[in-house]
């Protein structure tokens, strides 16, 4: 299994890998290229899967992406797996800065004049994450649900992030799929030809071994037809 670990891992370590993975960033992206390569699909299949897997991995849909990824890649009729490997393209380096300028961006689609900065991503952050508790707790008391930091969130923030990470999602995602086709195309031309060099090994290794078997056999038949001849007759 491409997923499921011999030993499993405790959930300190797991959580760790998450932020830096033990091997690092590259070694982690070789892992993924490396399993998309000997995908056992059509190039063109395994191209659409990480197409949809790049594409919402660059989306703000957290604790979803798998399962968006999973749709697309059933609805592009792409390879899954590939799709779900393609979601590991963002990390704990590349995000932030990509962040900030998809909400950039969509701030400028939008035309929503705001500073741009942390104080103010965090305020808003801050004030949707007091009207979801406090929205929570409301459900076991006389208070009314509040909605003006959420809303503030979603206007200022998620949907220009959304929207903002459209373009590049795209542009990144289709670069992905050009790149993947010959990619795949190679590796598995370099597979089969090396299957038919072992296979024509193993072909010539068993003619040789039958050759000498049908030499050792005819050689202990003629020492066999010897030993008839050297034996006394009996008058």
């Amino acid at each position: 299994m491409v997923f499921k670990r011999r030993d499993p891992m405790p959930w300190g370590a797991w959580l760790r890998e998450q932020v830096y993975p033990r091997s690092g960033f590259k070694r982690a992206t070789r892992y993924v290229i490396y399993r998309m390569r000997r995908l056992p699909d059509q190039p063109h299949r395994v191209a659409r899967g990480v197409f949809a897997g790049f594409f919402i991995g660059f989306l703000p849909l957290p604790g979803m992406q798998f399962l968006a990824a999973w749709g697309m890649a059933r609805l592009m009729r792409g390879n899954v797996l590939a799709a779900l490997l393609g979601t590991f393209n963002t990390n704990p380096l590349t995000t932030p800065p990509f962040t900030v300028f998809s909400v950039w961006l969509g701030h400028w689609i939008l035309g929503i004049e705001a500073p741009l900065n942390f104080t103010y991503i965090w305020s808003a952050l801050e004030n949707a994450g007091h009207d979801l508790w406090f929205n929570f707790m409301s459900l076991f008391g006389p208070e009314k649900a509040q909605w003006d930091g959420l809303i503030q969130f979603w206007n200022e923030i998620y949907l220009p992030w959304f929207i903002g990470a459209l373009g590049p999602a795209i542009v990144i995602s289709t670069a992905a799929y050009y790149v993947t086709i010959p990619l795949v195309e190679a590796y598995q031309k370099a597979r089969a030809a090396t299957a038919h060099e072992r296979a024509e090994r193993r072909s010539k290794m068993r003619a040789k071994l039958a050759e000498a078997a049908a030499k050792l056999k005819l050689r202990n038949e003629r020492g066999g037809e010897e030993a008839d001849d050297d034996a006394p007759r009996t008058p």
